[in-house]
Parts: structure tokens; C-alpha cells; sequence
């Protein structure tokens, strides 16, 4: 299992708003915006940050999105480690495979990928 992406999850209570404030940075929206989560990237580095208002299915909030090659070795090696697993792995209506990992230091990561 190796990690293919990593994007920082901020939390806003107005993704409009937070929307203007990343477009002045350079950032824009590339196809991604459920309403309580939105991606901002740049198109020429790839450079991206999401905003969210609440997770639509998870218990709590995560702190960063990582994707991995392999969800389901992810979770069983989480698992193995005695890692706490926040929200067991779900398959979403939006097309995602994904669950909840907290770090040891207390960050709720959420470890996905996309379905094929």
C-alpha cells in the first residue's frame, strides 16, 4: 500500500465564502463540491486544499485526506497496529471507498479511494 495524494481538510462554516478566499490565493474549484465539502486546486501545480462544513457520514471531522493505492490493506493494517478506527470502511454514494483512522498524536485522518 503506498499513499498517492495528500490534501488538508480545513473546516468553514461558509464554503462560498471560503471559496472567494482561495480563489484570491490562486486556487479554484475543480469539479468537486457537495455543498459540505469542496476541493480548491490549481490546475497548473496541482496544489489543492478542501473545506468542509461537516462530514455527511463520519462520526467526526478529519483533519487531512489521504489516498492510497489500497483502502482495504490500509484498514486491515491499521487495524493489525491497534490504531483507532473512527469510521469502519464505508463505501459512499459519491464514489469513494474510505474510513477514519485517529493518529497516535489524535488527528482523525480519513484513508480513501476512489472507486473504480
Amino acid at each position: 500500500m503506498k499513499a498517492v495524494e495528500a490534501i488538508t481538510n480545513l473546516h468553514t462554516d461558509d464554503v462560498e465564502r471560503a471559496r472567494e478566499f482561495f480563489e484570491f490565493l490562486g486556487l479554484t474549484e475543480e469539479g468537486m463540491n457537495q455543498g459540505w465539502v469542496a476541493r480548491f486546486t490549481s490546475a497548473d501545480s496541482g496544489a489543492c486544499v478542501q473545506v468542509v462544513t461537516r462530514d455527511a457520514t463520519a462520526p467526526e471531522d478529519s483533519v487531512m485526506t489521504i489516498k492510497v493505492d489500497d483502502v482495504d490493506a490500509a484498514y486491515e493494517e491499521a487495524q493489525r497496529r491497534g490504531y483507532e478506527i473512527v469510521y469502519p470502511i464505508t463505501d459512499e454514494p459519491w464514489g469513494i471507498r474510505r474510513f477514519f483512522v485517529r493518529s497516535p498524536d489524535g488527528h482523525v485522518i480519513n484513508v480513501a479511494r476512489h472507486r473504480s
